[in-house]
């Protein structure tokens, strides 16, 4: 997820997998693939750079993971939580 701001001031957290394009009118309007629409402070090559981090971090989590047992993942992803003030939710009870 990456935090973007409203115009009128709040943070949310949007999941860039589901933009579908974003205009700059000169405010920057990013469409979604069911069609919604944000409306965001940020500027369209702020954007951009958003997605691309995103992205990369991604790639580089899962490439982490590679050939670490489920104990060292645990542990790497804790590091992570840490290094970025994420704050991790509990898992649900089966």
């Amino acid at each position: 997820m990456i935090l973007l701001t409203r115009l009128n001031g709040p943070v949310f957290a949007l999941n860039p997998d589901l933009v579908e394009r974003a205009d700059c009118t000169p405010d920057t309007v990013i469409t979604l693939v069911d069609g919604t629409k944000y409306l965001v402070a940020e500027s369209l090559p702020e954007l951009m750079a958003l997605v691309r981090q995103y992205r990369a971090s991604v790639v580089v989590e899962a490439q982490n993971m590679v050939g670490q047992t489920p104990d060292e993942r645990a542990e790497a992803a804790a590091q992570t939580v840490k290094e970025t003030n994420v704050v991790r939710l509990h898992r649900r009870e089966r």
